[in-house]
C-alpha cells in the first residue's frame, strides 16, 4: 500500500516472485534475452499458477504442454493472474508429464505475440483496482524448447523453492499496511471531535488505538526477524507462512478497527482507511490462504 493507498501494477510479485524463478533457473542465453527489458522497465512479467479448477492445490493444474520435438504445444486456462493483461512475458505452469504427478510440472516463458496466446477480461476486483488482473487463454501456443524454465519435471521443485518469499513479501506488505492503517486511525482520533473533544480521549478509543499500536509493532518486529533470517539463508517454509497468515489477518483485523472508529467518514471511498479496508480482504487468500498456511504449520509440527 502506497501513501495514497493504491495498487499499481504488482511490482513486488515481479521482484520478488518472478525475477528470483529466473535468477535461480534461466540459462545464460535465456538471461540475455530477457534481463536486460525487464530490469529496464521495458517489460513486465507475470507468473501463471491458478486456474478455474486449481487454486492453492497446484498439484491440480490441467494446463498442459506437449513435447512435438522442438517446441511445447501448450494448451489451458489461468485466471486471477497478477500484471496477466500488461505482461510482455509470463511464466506459465503446466503439465509435461500427465502420469507423472507433481513431477511432470513444468515451466515455461510465454511471450506476448504468440499466436493463440489470449488474454481475457480485466477482472473487475473487489479492491486493487489500479492493478490488472486477468484470465489468460493458452490454444495450441507453440512454445520454443528455449524457453523451458530450468528442467522438464521440475517446475513443482521451483515452486515450493520459491513460495516462501513470496509469502514473506505479502507479509512485508501486510505489516507495512498496519502501520499505515494505525497512522491514519490515530490522526483521525486526535483530530475529529464529539461531545466536545477529540474521540481518541475517550477511554474505549484509547485503548482500541492502544492495542492496534501494540499490535503493529508486534508485526514489525516479527517481520524484521523473518528478513534478517531470510537474508541469511534460514527462513524456513513453516515461519514463511506464520508471518504469511498472521500479518494479513491482522491488517484485516486493524482495518476494521480503523473504519469503526472514523465512523460513517469510514465508509466514504475517498478517506484512505476506506480504499485500505477494500484493499486488505485479498491478503489472507493469495500467496496461499490463511487455511493453507495453518496446515503447512501443522504438518511443520508433525501433526
Amino acid at each position: 500500500m502506497t501513501n495514497r493507498g493504491v495498487y499499481g501494477a504488482a511490482f513486488p510479485l515481479f521482484n520478488d516472485m518472478i525475477v528470483p524463478y529466473l535468477v535461480a533457473s534461466a540459462n545464460e542465453e535465456q538471461r540475455k534475452r530477457w534481463f536486460p527489458a525487464l530490469a529496464s522497465g521495458e517489460k513486465i512479467a507475470a507468473i501463471a499458477m491458478t486456474e478455474p479448477g486449481a487454486g492453492s492445490d497446484l498439484q491440480g493444474v490441467r494446463t498442459t504442454a506437449v513435447d512435438a520435438g522442438d517446441h511445447y504445444v501448450l494448451n489451458g486456462q489461468k485466471t486471477f493472474i497478477s500484471n496477466g493483461i500488461l505482461a510482455d512475458l509470463v511464466i506459465v505452469v503446466a503439465r509435461t508429464d500427465p502420469e507423472a504427478g507433481h513431477q511432470g510440472i513444468s515451466l515455461l516463458m510465454v511471450e506476448r505475440g504468440m499466436e493463440g496466446f489470449e488474454r481475457g477480461r480485466n477482472l473487475d476486483k473487489v479492491g486493487q483496482h489500479a492493478q490488472d488482473t486477468a484470465e489468460l487463454f493458452f490454444e495450441d501456443v507453440r512454445v520454443p524448447k528455449e524457453n523451458l524454465l530450468g528442467e522438464e519435471g521440475q517446475g513443482f521443485v521451483y515452486l515450493m523453492t520459491n513460495l516462501s518469499q513470496e509469502r514473506l513479501s505479502i507479509a512485508v506488505s501486510a505489516a507495512s499496511a498496519c502501520e499505515r492503517i494505525l497512522e491514519d486511525t490515530l490522526t483521525y482520533a486526535k483530530e475529529r471531535t464529539a461531545f466536545g473533544k477529540p474521540i481518541g480521549k475517550f477511554q474505549h478509543n484509547r485503548f482500541v488505538v492502544a492495542e492496534m499500536a501494540t499490535d503493529a509493532h508486534i508485526a514489525r518486529v516479527f517481520i524484521d526477524d523473518c528478513i534478517k533470517r531470510h537474508v541469511a539463508g534460514e527462513l524456513d517454509t513453516a515461519t514463511a507462512s506464520m508471518a504469511k497468515w498472521w500479518t494479513t489477518e491482522l491488517q484485516k483485523k486493524l482495518v476494521d478497527q480503523g473504519v469503526q472508529m472514523h465512523g460513517g467518514y469510514g465508509y466514504m471511498m475517498e478517506y484512505p482507511i476506506a480504499r485500505a479496508f477494500v484493499n486488505s480482504r485479498v491478503q489472507t487468500i493469495y500467496g496461499g490462504t490463511t487455511e493453507i498456511q495453518k496446515e503447512i504449520i501443522g504438518r511443520s509440527l508433525g501433526l
